[in-house]
């Protein structure tokens, strides 16, 4: 008993931030579950993704009261705004679970996501490269437009029109973050990136998202704004889907298929397009969007079964050797 203790505290202790991705990729496919039908599996996700948030938080909390200098060095990477988005992305779904409890808890994932994001942003950018990142550099979009999804989710349930203003604020200056994203991303990476270069793709499908919670908000509804925001959104889900159409071919080009714990950050843009995809169809009213929607989520779903495996192998295969090693 003291050994598998030992060995989950070695565990939780080596948590990367990049761990984080795994909690964005359950919470934005149990939200595109939510939209399409099957409420039960959509839970238990929700719930499966919270309770990975937990133990992601309390490691956080850990570093940054007793391992300072590890929370720091953490700090300066983009990983570690994973925080952020696995956050509003779980926020999100909680809202939609409809009552006023649940919206609570959504605002107070709100609150925490942009004291996070506050803290953790001038880290990040202070410390890139002038070039050649990997995908995630693409992170400081993704929680950015994480906070506009969230509270404009929030403004239009509950309905606060000054957080769909704060959401649309968010939304440009994410879209802003991504052009300055895509000029240090290496474009190498779609052939070479070991699963994170789908963030390229992703975080314009979490803005795609955004526009889709912001055409929502009913205050809007038949107002020029409203006018403008529908042709927008169309349009960056359309280069979503194209971005999506590349990483797809580069793939089946460049196959990768060994577990990688960047993988999970391949589903959470799969997962995205396809929420993306069925929110804009509403949003927009263009309803022959829902079709392909539904196809994008199945694939994002057997691809988060797939790499659940691949993590849970990664996790049974040092027990096994060790069992293996001969006593004494």
């Amino acid at each position: 008993m003291d050994e598998k203790r030992g060995d989950a505290a070695a565990w939780w202790a080596t948590l990367p931030p990049a761990a984080g991705s795994a909690v964005m990729a359950t919470g934005i496919v149990s939200v595109g579950l939510h939209l399409v039908g099957p409420e039960g599996l959509s839970v238990a996700l929700l719930v499966l993704g919270g309770a990975a948030w937990l133990v992601l938080a309390a490691a956080f909390v850990f570093r940054l009261l007793r391992d300072r200098s590890r929370w720091e060095a953490e700090a300066d990477t983009p990983p570690a705004l994973t925080a952020v988005a696995a956050t509003t992305v779980l926020g999100t779904r909680v809202c939609l679970l409809g009552s006023s409890g649940w919206r609570a808890l959504a605002v107070a994932a709100l609150v925490v996501a942009v004291l996070a994001w506050t803290v953790l942003l001038p880290h990040v950018v202070r410390h890139w490269a002038r070039h050649g990142m990997p995908g995630a550099v693409f992170l400081v979009c993704v929680a950015t437009q994480g906070l506009a999804v969230l509270g404009a989710t929030l403004a239009a349930a509950l309905p606060v029109t000054w957080l769909a203003w704060a959401a649309l604020v968010c939304c440009g200056l994410g879209l802003a973050l991504y052009v300055v994203a895509f000029r240090h991303f290496d474009l190498r990476q779609i052939a070479t990136g070991a699963g994170d270069h789908w963030v390229a793709g992703g975080a314009l499908a979490i803005t795609a998202l955004a526009g889709a919670k912001l055409l929502a908000v009913p205050a809007w509804h038949g107002t020029g704004l409203h006018a403008v925001l529908r042709p927008l959104t169309l349009a960056v889900l359309t280069l979503v889907l194209l971005w999506y159409l590349v990483l797809v071919l580069a793939e089946l080009r460049w196959p990768r298929p060994r577990y990688d714990l960047r993988r999970w950050a391949t589903v959470f843009p799969m997962g995205m397009t396809a929420a993306a995809t069925l929110s804009t169809a509403t949003a927009a009213s263009v309803s022959w969007l829902r079709t392909p929607g539904q196809v994008l989520l199945w694939l994002a779903v057997a691809a988060w079964a797939l790499t659940l495996i691949g993590l849970l192998r990664t996790l049974i295969r040092p027990h096994r050797a060790d069992a293996a090693q001969p006593r004494g």
